[in-house]
């Protein structure tokens, strides 16, 4: 099996099967952890059906990390998997204010870091979406 992902304009890759959430939580990212695994990871989760992408988001994040009070920004769409069988998602940028407790969910834990930990649960994806959320910044 080989992994693809790619980073595409905003809006291009819909219909969108699922939300990535870039978070930033006093100066540093914030990642949560599975309850079944040992790594970290991104915000992020299915559509569902009825939901916007926005909506997602919201939900996703506040299921995953307890944000109660946050900016989000759609930055672009991200298509991923296996040639052949490949899925689209909406990539949010996010800054958090106010962390309330972590709701009862499948995420174990939430920390922050000053910069990405080495044990992510999906490094490839991390790096292709900070690449592409640099080269943004860069542009503005």
């Amino acid at each position: 099996m080989s992994f693809f992902g790619q980073v595409c304009p905003l809006g291009t890759k819909g219909p969108y099967q699922y939300v990535l959430m870039l978070s930033r939580y006093q100066g540093k990212w914030l990642l949560s952890r599975h309850r079944s695994r040992s790594t970290w990871e991104t915000q992020g989760g299915h559509v569902e059906a009825g939901e916007t992408p926005e909506e997602a988001a919201r939900r996703e994040l506040y299921e995953e990390s307890g944000a109660v009070a946050y900016q989000l920004r759609p930055l672009f769409d991200y298509v991923a998997g296996e040639p052949g069988n490949m899925d689209a998602g909406m990539v949010f940028a996010v800054e958090i204010e106010e962390l309330g407790p972590l709701p009862p969910s499948e995420m174990a834990e939430v920390r922050a870091w000053e910069q990405m930990p080495e044990n992510l649960t999906y490094p490839q994806i991390v790096s292709d979406l900070l690449g592409a959320w640099q080269e943004l910044q860069d542009k503005e």
